[in-house]
């Protein structure tokens, strides 16, 4: 072999290890990519059968381009009405006389608000046990709500609902419930009933990071993958399963990788982000009612307050400080993460709102949320005979006594 032919084979090799190399550097960088972005749930990383590029998180295109300045508002005035009704809730609890439990919703609005909003009032939605800020959303009556949980007579469910059982089925609401994942499985039905009668209408589930592991949702999932029903599954990770991290129950950082298993698109997003949980959920809606199947979207949001109850919690402050389960640090990093803020700071930079007309929309709020607490204390208790109306299909059964 002459020396110009040893040459030519040196080069050979030296290429193809240069080009080996490019090609396992480009492969290590599209792991690493994806894997930061599971890991911080940024924007819109898409999980599912079919990859699609990830939207980067953020306020801005492509989440508000063509929302009107009146819708942008309305976002922000049911954002506030979440957490002033909630807040009032609280501080009536900490001031005693308050029968039974709440699970707040604070922390968490830019959720609600962003899924609702993507809907049309004959959608519908399935609740559960943390459901005040869902019914808000989707147009609840803030003096039924208040009336219904602190059980008066005027309330949705004549005050024998109480906070886990509000319904409102005229809006849409199928109503809250205390059965964890209970609600996947209601949507999942009212998604069959929309197929079977051939609307275009779509059904929502609201379930917690806890609320996957059960038979409601596998069934739920299993039957809307098979058989393309319109149905959205909306896991609300608020990182905690009561007392328990949900990083000590599951394996995966995103809970929404559980939908390949079913043949379903998931998608995770930043749940404190009103204009993604937005962006995501008009994307799944519009699926959905186009014939395209069912959607797993699961939000990372924080609660700020314990699971039940008013632990950790004082009148007219925020957050639910000293649990044992969680340090304070984290509590106050995740608030400084608030959905609302943040939103009231892009609609002042956008020049929707300014700082006085948005300061006029949470003083006029929290004068609506006075006023139903105001009508609901004036409203008389359910009379002992009334608790057998509506149990039977005509009429109702005397009520005797020992």
């Amino acid at each position: 072999m002459n020396e110009r032919t040893i040459n030519r084979e040196v080069s050979s090799i030296r290429e193809d290890i240069t080009a080996k190399r490019k090609a396992a550097t480009a492969a290590v960088s599209r792991r690493t990519f994806v894997k930061r972005v599971s890991a911080i749930g940024a924007g819109t990383a898409v999980l599912s059968r079919v990859p699609t590029r990830p939207t980067k998180a953020q306020y801005g295109p492509p989440h508000a381009d063509g929302l009107p300045a009146q819708q942008l508002t309305a976002m922000f005035t049911d954002m506030v009405k979440i957490r002033q009704w909630e807040s009032k809730i609280k501080d009536l609890i900490l001031k005693g006389g308050f029968r039974g439990v709440a699970h707040l919703y604070v922390g968490q609005e830019a959720v609600a608000v962003g899924v609702c909003s993507a809907l049309r009032k004959d959608d519908y939605i399935a609740s559960n046990h943390r459901g005040h800020g869902h019914l808000i959303a989707k147009g609840g009556d803030l003096k039924l709500m208040l009336a219904e949980i602190t059980h008066k007579a005027a309330g949705y469910c004549k005050g024998y609902g109480g906070s886990l059982h509000i319904t409102d089925v005229n809006l849409g609401i199928l109503g809250m419930n205390g059965i964890v994942g209970a609600s996947h499985l209601f949507a999942a039905g009212a998604a069959y009933g929309i197929k079977v009668k051939g609307t275009d209408q779509v059904a929502v589930s609201f379930g917690g990071d806890g609320s996957i592991q059960g038979n409601f949702f596998s069934s739920a999932a299993n039957s809307a993958a098979a058989w393309k029903l319109p149905w959205i599954g909306v896991i609300e990770n608020n990182a905690f399963q009561i007392w328990v991290r949900a990083s000590d129950v599951y394996a995966t950082p995103d809970l929404a990788q559980r939908a390949a298993g079913y043949g379903i698109e998931g998608r995770v997003v930043d749940g404190n982000d009103v204009l993604a949980v937005y962006g995501v959920a008009k994307q799944a809606v519009e699926k959905a009612r186009s014939g395209g199947g069912p959607t797993l979207i699961e939000c990372k949001t924080y609660r700020w307050y314990d699971h039940y109850g008013v632990a950790g919690a004082r009148t007219g402050g925020d957050g639910a400080f000293g649990l044992g389960y969680r340090s304070d640090r984290e509590l106050r990093d995740w608030m400084a993460k608030d959905p609302i803020s943040r939103f009231r700071k892009f609609l002042v930079s956008e020049k929707v709102l300014t700082e006085a007309g948005a300061d006029e929309i949470t003083a006029e709020v929290r004068k609506a949320v006075e006023e139903a607490a105001t009508f609901a204390e004036a409203q008389p208790v359910p009379k002992p005979e009334d608790g057998l109306l509506h149990v039977f299909a005509q009429g109702a059964v005397p009520l005797h006594t020992a």
